[in-house]
């Protein structure tokens, strides 16, 4: 199979989506890439290490997308980059399209075969691929958010560990999973005091017996989120429906019961966000301030740590790409549930439920197009 991969466009994304090491796997199996110029370089890569992998550098991306039958990539398309696809192309990447119904659309009538990251489940109901993006978003929301609770950025004044004589800083984590989880790693080990709230009482009870009394547990209710709402000084959005556009939990009108700079951090924005106030922002300019409460959004917190961030992502991502190049989408989504459930999009049609729900669009079975 030819094999694409170009250099990421999203403002301050420094991630790319297949290393030196991934294209020589690719290559020793008989595959072709080709890899735009300089498109790994932010991330740690230079052109001469892909090309002692295998690769064909090659400065015009449009070549590149003309020339391939799968396009590997980190983050969603942007505008620019619509018309750049032809017909029953493969792209496989983050695609977040239950917040996006343009790019949808524009995905939909270039007749391209969609494969999210996002959606790929395992049969333990894991999603292998966002895993590693969870954990490091997980992780840089309480390290952002500390940040932006100093007074020079609008915060509090807040030091969330504290120190003798002073009061800890509190975080409130809405949401257990990876996101969830891992936030409270790096809260807890802050120093902070931390309340994690979830809908479901198994995870719960397994954050309680990892994390013992150095955290509360809380049923995530509409009280129980107003009660973090006010006590905490930095809230941390950690909300996963798989696919699917995330819930709004917090109200405009909440804020109000909110400490004065007090900092949201949703990592959930690149889903919609569960904060009503949230919209995506940039690593250059993170953060705004609604109601005396600073609202940080950046929809790519991973590309921050790129070099950290593109081993772990590719590192996941490769099995499946290798899947996809060795038997042809089709035959791989048949031999693998898991990868089956990463399409989204097939020859013009939505196939994912929870993408169709968000914009109240007809949907196919992904069983009766392959």
């Amino acid at each position: 199979m030819k094999v694409g991969c170009v250099k990421e466009i999203k403002h301050h994304e420094y991630r790319v989506g297949l290393t030196p090491s991934d294209v020589k796997s690719y290559v020793s199996r008989g595959h072709q890439v080709m890899v735009q110029k300089d498109a790994g370089v932010a991330a740690g890569f230079d052109d001469t290490e892909y090309e002692k992998a295998g690769a064909r550098i090659i400065a015009d991306r449009k070549q590149i997308f003309d020339n391939s039958e799968m396009i590997v990539k980190v983050k969603e398309p942007l505008p620019e980059e619509y018309d750049l696809f032809h017909e029953n192309q493969i792209l496989f990447t983050y695609l977040h399209l239950a917040a996006n119904r343009v790019l949808t659309e524009s995905l939909m009538s270039k007749g391209i075969r969609g494969v999210a990251y996002e959606t790929i489940e395992n049969d333990e109901g894991q999603l292998p691929c966002l895993t590693p993006m969870s954990e490091i978003a997980g992780r840089l929301a309480v390290q952002e958010g500390a940040k932006y609770l100093e007074k020079t950025f609008g915060g509090r004044g807040v030091l969330l560990g504290g120190v003798p004589g002073v009061e800890r800083g509190k975080v409130g984590i809405i949401g257990g999973g990876v996101v969830g989880t891992n936030a409270c790693k790096i809260a807890t080990g802050m120093g902070a005091e931390v309340t994690i709230l979830d809908v479901n009482s198994r995870r719960l009870a397994y954050l309680d017996d990892i994390f013992g009394s150095r955290i509360t547990t809380l049923y995530s209710t509409d009280a129980n989120i107003e009660k973090i709402l006010t006590e905490c000084d930095l809230i941390i959005g950690a909300v996963l429906l798989a696919g699917a556009k995330a819930p709004t939990l917090v109200s405009r009108g909440q804020l109000k019961l909110m400490k004065k700079g007090a900092v949201i951090v949703d990592v959930a924005v690149d889903q919609g966000g569960c904060v009503e106030t949230i919209h995506p922002t940039t690593h250059d300019d993170p953060v705004y301030v609604i109601d005396d409460v600073v609202h940080y959004g950046v929809a790519n917190m991973p590309g921050a740590v790129a070099l950290s961030s593109t081993k772990a992502l590719t590192s996941a991502t490769l099995p499946y790409g290798l899947m996809i190049a060795e038997l042809g989408l089709e035959a791989a989504c048949k031999k693998s549930n898991a990868l089956k459930l990463g399409v989204n999009i097939y020859r013009g049609k939505l196939v994912y439920p929870a993408v169709a729900a968000a914009f109240n669009l007809p949907w196919s079975s992904v069983d009766e197009l392959l």
